[in-house]
């Protein structure tokens, strides 16, 4: 069974009428009321119907309020749940922002070694560290310089150091490379 509610209200003038001097918001919305009452049309299945009438009665009350508080009731907590979803979307892409900034940070930090042309064997004057894996390496010691173009004479290029197991190629050293014996290394 499909019941059909049809309630005319003329609450609003009509564009063409010359007395018209209102904007486009409703009369309840422009005054800042808000809670003049509307009337929905809907249709529900025969069923859904029967068990409105049924909880209302129990509840004794009209199905109309009980239907307005369901939809009420419906949008609450629709409002609060998307509130809980937008703070976890929020927070993931805080989250993905933080650690998009860490990774490019660690992208950009690279090899320290990268910008090197040449490395000269020295031996140090100072304790200092391997730039690339932070071992370190004593005063007296062996160390190999590395050789930087300057970048900028405004700022002092700091020396890098590394120590034999972080030299570039090192595997590529040894008599056993084929490329390194026709080199005649």
């Amino acid at each position: 069974m499909t019941t059909y509610h049809f309630v005319t209200q003329n609450q609003f003038p009509k564009p063409d009428d010359p007395k018209n001097t209102a904007t486009s918001e409703p009369a309840d919305r422009a005054s800042g009321d808000g809670k003049k009452e509307r009337v929905l049309h809907t249709r529900v299945p025969a069923v859904l119907e029967q068990e409105l009438k049924r909880f209302a009665d129990n509840l004794r009350v009209p199905v109309s309020n009980l239907v307005r508080t369901i939809l009420e009731d419906a949008l609450e907590v629709a409002d609060v749940a998307t509130d809980r979803v937008e703070e976890r979307l929020r927070r993931a892409a805080e989250q993905l922002d933080a650690e998009r900034t860490k990774l490019k940070q660690r992208v950009q930090r690279g090899n320290p070694l990268a910008r090197v042309f040449a490395f000269q064997d020295v031996t140090l004057a100072q304790s200092a560290a391997c730039a690339q894996c932070g071992v370190r390496l004593e005063a007296g010691g062996r160390a190999f310089l590395g050789l930087v173009d300057a970048v900028s004479t405004s700022r002092a290029t700091p020396r890098l150091f590394a120590c034999a197991a972080c030299l570039p190629n090192a595997q590529s050293q040894t008599p056993e490379n084929p490329a390194a014996k026709e080199n005649g290394t």
